[in-house]
């Protein structure tokens, strides 16, 4: 994945995780990498992306 485009996925996805809050991060990266196409290979590195996104998340709120 080009650099630009990956760090495209990279911020698509955090703003994504922001909105829909997901329960279980590794299948809605699942679903997101099969909706929009994105080359496969990435599902772990995305999925920790998530997952520290909603850390973050829920560490603000506490």
């Amino acid at each position: 994945m080009a650099t630009k485009g990956h760090n495209e996925v990279k911020e698509s996805l955090r703003e994504m995780t922001r909105i829909f809050r997901p329960k279980d991060p590794k299948k809605f990266v699942k679903e997101y990498v099969r909706k929009y196409h994105i080359m496969g290979g990435y599902e772990e590195e995305l999925t920790l992306l998530v997952e520290d996104e909603l850390h973050k998340m829920n560490s603000t709120v506490s």
